[in-house]
């Protein structure tokens, strides 16, 4: 019998659902990183998204063109508010619009006019992304060698990323695709002017919202100097230089902990994994980055100070929010990073799921989670309609996707992917993370939903009781 009743046709889906409780041994044996199985209507995106949409798509000026079909440039316009000091990288749409024709006889020629075409348009450009696709790859189009030969005839970096959507299992592949061929083309090509004896880079942040101005004035504070931030708010500029910096310092271990090792491997950058999430969490990345230059003096000033600024606002939001129960679903990391903050505002995390977590992620969110909390692997829709309904949470944490299943369902919903208003990095940002979800909770139309609204007979609640 399938764990959830919507799975009665699909039983390779229990696979992917664990509770936890006693006989684990404390270790988390759920079934992730695999292929889809045929059938499951699944949510996850494909490689190009996460090398184009997640790390090579925040770079701030660079030219990020698509090479495939124009429907493929979805990911190249607003998916996400990786905003910085430009919005070239967000304002425009760059694609080779491959047609029927370009299939046939082949799209190399298009996709070099294309590359010199827009560095002609938009000439402050610094370097040329250009992101393979499904279409392109299955042709054989060499992008590759077209982008050497734009390399040499528009005199700056033009650099390919094999990222076709079924290169992998889900969006995953491509964080490594994009840390991969940044790291080869780009890391180490320039050297700084800027002393670099007490410098640092972020790793795995990509300024959603605006969350590096929450925490990178924290860094500097102590006395750092940030040279890359890998890669929200970055330049073209900053990445050839980044291998110049003292430390790695890496937020989001799922997508940029490859660009991590290989600086480690090249260069012997070590690094440091970090979550600058939640007061806590905020005040130890700041500690354990002080700690490795000798400035632990500095960092207890730093957090002494900013933390006596937002603990008022904290403590008033605790006293709203003690004792609510939170399913979350997230990309990866987030699952794990977010039980903790939570915990420090009362709530508990009876739930957590991700869309493209590996074994590693699954383990931090079993060891952060009580017995009995629902883990789940890759959820498709109708699996999430039966978790809100039998598990009953206070609050839905999800993206914009799960957005109006939530609502629909009447559960309260904050969007943890792209955020309500945000920043939630940093001391600031949780603030800003326990202010959105009291909004969310405390809004009046829940009581109106669950006061007058009616069941439709037969339907999803009945199905699930």
């Amino acid at each position: 019998m399938a764990v959830l009743k919507c799975d009665a046709t699909i039983p390779e889906r229990d696979k992917h659902i664990l509770i936890k409780g006693e006989g684990q041994d404390g270790k988390c044996s759920i079934a992730c990183n695999s292929a889809t199985t045929p059938g499951d209507m699944t949510e996850r995106g494909c490689t190009y998204a996460g090398c184009r949409g997640v790390v090579g798509g925040p770079v701030q000026d660079a030219i990020q063109l698509t090479h495939g079909p124009i429907g493929c440039a979805f990911f190249s316009w607003g998916y996400r508010p990786h905003i910085a000091d430009s919005d070239f990288h967000m304002k425009y749409t760059f694609v080779s619009d491959m047609d029927e024709s370009n299939v046939v006889f082949g799209g190399e020629k298009k996709l070099l006019q294309s590359i010199i075409e827009a560095n002609e348009a938009f000439p402050e450009a610094k370097g040329v992304f250009i992101y393979n696709t499904c279409t392109t790859a299955l042709i054989g189009d060499d992008g590759k060698d077209v982008a050497k030969i734009a390399t040499e005839k528009i005199g700056k970096p033009v650099v390919f990323f094999p990222c076709e959507g079924f290169r992998g299992v889900s969006q995953s592949a491509g964080h490594h695709v994009g840390n991969e061929t940044i790291f080869k083309n780009l890391v180490g090509t320039a050297e700084p002017e800027e002393d670099s004896a007490y410098s640092i880079n972020i790793l795995g942040d990509y300024n959603i919202k605006g969350d590096l101005r929450t925490f990178e004035p924290l860094f500097e504070a102590i006395g750092l100097n940030i040279v890359a931030r890998f890669t929200g708010n970055v330049k073209v500029d900053e990445l050839k230089v980044m291998h110049r910096a003292k430390l790695n310092v890496i937020h989001c271990a799922r997508s940029a902990t490859y660009v991590a090792d290989m600086m480690e491997t090249k260069y012997g950058t070590p690094s440091i994994n970090v979550t600058l999430w939640g007061i806590e969490n905020m005040s130890k990345a700041l500690r354990d980055t002080a700690a490795f230059f000798g400035l632990e003096h500095e960092a207890e000033k730093v957090i002494k100070r900013e933390v006596a600024k937002v603990m008022p606002k904290i403590e008033y939001y605790r006293k709203r929010l003690a004792g609510k129960k939170v399913f979350i679903y997230q990309g990866g990391p987030r699952a794990w990073h977010w039980p903790e903050l939570l915990a420090e505002l009362g709530m508990e995390t009876i739930g957590a799921a991700t869309t493209f977590g590996h074994a590693d992620d699954y383990q931090k969110i079993y060891e952060k989670v009580n017995d009995g909390a629902f883990i789940i692997d890759n959820p498709n829709v109708p699996e999430l309609e039966e978790i809100l309904l039998t598990l009953k949470p206070d609050l839905f944490i999800s993206g914009n996707k799960e957005k109006y299943v939530a609502y629909k369902l009447g559960v309260p919903f904050v969007n943890g992917h792209t955020y309500e208003t945000g920043p939630y990095a940093g001391f600031s940002g949780m603030v800003n993370f326990a202010r959105d979800m009291d909004k969310a909770l405390s809004a009046p139309v829940w009581k109106l939903v669950k006061d007058m609204a009616q069941p439709v007979p037969g339907g999803l609640e009945e199905e699930v009781a």
